[in-house]
């Protein structure tokens, strides 16, 4: 059988193809009978070059094209054309059908680009779109991280906060209790005063010379008192022999094995305790 086909010819990834006639049995660039044609959809050229007489007379003889040559001489016209002629028109009329075709193939070529054309502007437009919704999220979720951030520094520091008014309040517990403890002597003393002056004079004149002896028997008496304390304190080493603040600071400045022993159960002043409980959650 006698087919019209392609035979690739060019160099490598740049094809060009020859229409040929050749016989069904030969290979691809075995031998040829004749060469009717070229065809060109790759270079910069792209152009088909047909030999209308040669191909009418190889269809005429039996020749049965390819499928890909039947397409590019339906493209080209020559199917249309041998049609015509098969019909029994006359070469006017021929001519006058070829170029009505060929106005609408035109036509529908050009509509084909005008519809890739508005397709790309459509798939631009969603392309632009999509890049805008991405950068907006993505603004979006840097704005979050940034008040999630800000939120984490503002809690860090309420929770500094916190624990330096409660050592202040500490520190203002221990010179209150210090503060108070001193009137109430003086409240004692002021409270035995009245008292005192109901009594006769014989009996002011009496507490007179024995207040004179314990005078002089006081100031000695209060110094053992302070050596002792003093003495204890150093020996014992306890909360108690100390006043509030000097605890609380103690407390704070040691750690917990040096600490140990030095708040007893007999200890209630509430500060000593509150910082002695902080100490021991740190710890």
């Amino acid at each position: 059988m006698i087919r019209i086909r392609l035979q690739r010819k060019g160099r490598k990834k740049r094809p060009i193809y020859h229409l040929v006639v050749a016989d069904s049995r030969s290979s691809r660039d075995g031998r040829i009978i004749e060469q009717v044609g070229r065809y060109d959809n790759v270079t910069e050229k792209k152009e088909v070059v047909l030999n209308e007489d040669r191909i009418m007379y190889w269809l005429e003889t039996g020749a049965q094209p390819s499928d890909t040559v039947r397409k590019i001489l339906r493209n080209e016209g020559i199917l249309y054309k041998r049609h015509l002629m098969m019909w029994g028109k006359s070469e006017e009329e021929i001519e006058a059908a070829l170029t009505e075709w060929r106005a609408y193939r035109d036509s529908k070529l050009e509509d084909s680009t005008s519809r890739k054309d508005k397709y790309k502007s459509i798939l631009d437009a969603e392309e632009k779109e999509f890049k805008q919704q991405v950068e907006k999220k993505a603004s979006e979720a840097a704005k979050e991280l940034a008040t999630e951030d800000e939120a984490e520094t503002e809690a860090e520091a309420t929770e500094e906060a916190p624990a330096e008014t409660a050592s202040e309040e500490v520190a203002e517990e221990a010179t209150e209790e210090t503060t108070e403890e001193a009137p109430a002597e003086e409240k004692v003393e002021v409270a035995e005063e009245p008292a005192a002056e109901e009594e006769t004079t014989e009996e002011v004149a009496a507490e007179a010379e024995t207040t004179e002896e314990e005078t002089t028997e006081e100031p000695a008496e209060e110094e053992k008192a302070e050596k002792k304390s003093e003495e204890a304190a150093s020996t014992s080493g306890t909360s108690e022999d100390m006043t509030a603040k000097e605890a609380i600071d103690h407390i704070r400045d040691n750690d917990m094995a040096a600490l140990e022993g030095f708040v007893t159960d007999a200890e209630s002043r509430k500060t000593v305790l509150a910082a002695w409980e902080s100490k021991q959650s740190e710890g």
